[in-house]
């Protein structure tokens, strides 16, 4: 069975395009999700910075959402409304075992 791949972007919107940003950012969640390519969250931190998560259904799906002219159109836009703080491509799980502590 494919394992979830984590990816997380920090970003903040170019100044007067928060609201394009996040148009763009509800289509492109629309797509992983109608496409099956995975799942999306948007956190803001409370003052700039917006955490976007994409918990991706697997490396499969990552490459086929990399070749998707809908999804590279949309990422196309966001290069115009957001600015990227920081991104993480990849992030692995980390198994705490409560019996050690």
């Amino acid at each position: 069975m494919p394992q979830e791949i984590l990816s997380v972007a920090i970003w903040e919107p170019v100044p007067n395009h928060e609201t394009a940003a996040l148009e763009t950012f509800r289509e492109l969640t629309s797509i992983v999700a109608k496409r099956g390519y995975g799942r999306d969250l948007l956190y803001r931190d409370g003052e700039h910075h917006y955490v976007f998560l994409r918990y991706w259904k697997s490396e499969d799906s990552r490459r086929a959402a990399l070749e998707d002219p809908d999804m590279l159109r949309c990422w196309a836009k966001l290069s115009n409304e957001i600015q990227i703080v920081k991104v993480y491509e990849t992030l692995a799980a980390v198994a705490v075992d409560s019996a050690s502590q």
